[in-house]
């Protein structure tokens, strides 16, 4: 639950960076990278250099390198781009929706069959999304006139994110979840990092001590701290259990938002809250949850 609850932060601390800050959506990215990468490179040569490490094939290193890039490279950059439009708990309801789209990709990459019950699980979350994107449209009419790309981007980002999810479904069984979350988040990272220098002029170092700080407290509170809090959670209670506890995400992101950035919250808005949370815990109790299942 902390773990969940700390992904959750993400959304407002970088409506707080833009807010306070003239920092960039790719920049703000790639500090958050940059402060993570260490982590995770510790954690990946710590895992590798267990007695009884298997090396990776050719195919899997390719395998981890693009389903990690496509997870939190990708994924990462969309979300950071729309949280320039959205609001951050808009931005967590619609990216709370990731695990149908894991259903439906599922059904259509890998032919499994969506059962009755599923489909209803679908046109619960949709309806729920739908409700809170016209409450929020219909506030942010005449001040953001940008909101519906947000809401797009946003929702490009829920989609790789759960292209990622089927792919480390297929990836984690075969080379355990520690190991493949250490390289998978080490190759975002560079990726985001070879993105920064490709399209910048500038460098990381030239900002003030506030980008420093919105950067260092997102890759350490948001990035690091919860994916291990996740995992350990996971092997205590099994993937299913967490994913039932990560639901409390868009809850806490909406709170967060009101204490933190005064975000408004609608009767209409907790109502959709509610049925996208209803729609995700009935696909979570129908069909067993990958391991990597909270939202980062």
């Amino acid at each position: 639950m902390i773990g969940a609850i700390c992904f959750s932060t993400k959304a407002v601390i970088v409506k707080l960076a833009y807010r306070d800050t003239s920092v960039d959506a790719v920049t703000l990215l790639a500090l958050r990278m940059l402060f993570s990468l260490p982590f995770f490179v510790i954690s990946a040569l710590s895992v590798s250099g267990k007695q009884g490490n298997v090396k990776f094939t050719s195919k899997q290193w390719l395998a981890v390198a693009i389903v990690g890039c496509l997870g939190y490279y990708i994924s990462s950059l969309f979300d950071f781009l729309g949280l320039q439009y959205v609001s951050a708990g808009m931005e967590r309801l619609i990216l709370f929706v990731y695990p149908t789209l894991v259903l439906l990709i599922s059904s259509l990459l890998l032919k499994e069959k969506i059962k009755k019950l599923q489909w209803i699980a679908v046109a619960v979350t949709y309806g729920g999304l739908l409700l809170a994107f016209v409450n929020e449209a219909d506030f942010q009419s005449g001040e953001n006139n940008h909101f519906v790309l947000g809401s797009i981007l946003i929702l490009v980002c829920a989609f790789t994110y759960a292209t990622y999810i089927v792919g480390s479904g297929r990836l984690i069984p075969v080379l355990g979840a520690a190991k493949f979350n250490s390289y998978a988040m080490s190759f975002a990272c560079l990726a985001v990092l070879a993105h920064f220098f490709i399209t910048s002029d500038g460098s990381l170092l030239h900002f003030s001590p506030s980008v420093y700080y919105y950067s260092l407290l997102m890759a350490v509170l948001s990035t690091v701290v919860p994916s291990y809090l996740v995992s350990e959670g996971i092997k205590r209670i099994g993937s299913d259990n967490a994913a039932i506890v990560g639901s409390i995400g868009p809850v806490s992101t909406i709170l967060q938002a009101y204490f933190l950035l005064y975000e408004p919250i609608s009767p209409i808005q907790l109502f959709g809250t509610l049925l996208i949370l209803a729609g995700v815990l009935i696909i979570t109790l129908k069909k067993k949850a990958p391991e990597a299942r909270t939202v980062a």
